[in-house]
């Protein structure tokens, strides 16, 4: 299926989703679908024959801080039976980035869904289980946002190699078989 082929069904599929194709150079279908749809869209996508995207692959998101809109979630979605891979993403603004679960169509979607909220701070609204996963639970702020602070106060350390004359490294590896025989 050619991806405007696939728009076109969408559209007749989804009358009200906002969707628009995009154009990419790894021929893996891209297209663009409004937020406020996607749970209609999905369901769409999963449920109808000719389509059967009934594998989430990945689910992540891109911040491209200072831009509007400043989140970007990627799903990749993968048709078994017609041998298809697509790729949805839905923008999302900064100020209030949140979107609905596809926990109930993807069951996978539950942990990817509270990896991107720990990281980037994307809500997903009805999501069943919405605590963090990879951060502690006091962690404060999202880790992965380009607008995170960053604040290393280390100073660097500079690591020299070890330098040994041939007759020590001799011992040390006699001293090691010694060990290990006893």
């Amino acid at each position: 299926m050619e991806p405007t082929a696939l728009v076109a069904l969408l559209r007749e599929l989804v009358p009200s989703a906002e969707i628009e194709p995009v154009p990419t150079v790894d021929r893996h279908m891209t297209i663009y679908a409004a937020s406020g749809q996607l749970s209609s869209l999905v369901q769409v996508l999963h449920d109808h024959a000719d389509l059967d995207f009934r594998f989430l692959a990945e689910l992540t998101a891109t911040d491209y801080w200072p831009r509007e809109p400043r989140f970007e979630l990627v799903y990749v979605l993968v048709s078994l039976s017609q041998r298809l891979r697509l790729r949805l993403k839905v923008r999302l603004a900064g100020s209030d980035a949140h979107v609905a679960t596809v926990c109930g169509i993807w069951p996978a979607a539950n942990w990817l869904e509270r990896e991107v909220w720990d990281l980037f701070g994307i809500a997903f609204d009805g999501h069943p289980d919405p605590r963090r996963l990879l951060m502690p639970e006091d962690w404060d702020g999202y880790p992965l946002r380009k607008d995170y602070p960053v604040q290393i106060r280390k100073t660097p350390e500079a690591a020299e190699p070890l330098q040994l004359t041939a007759e020590e490294f001799r011992a040390n590896v006699a001293r090691d078989r010694l060990t290990r025989e006893h």
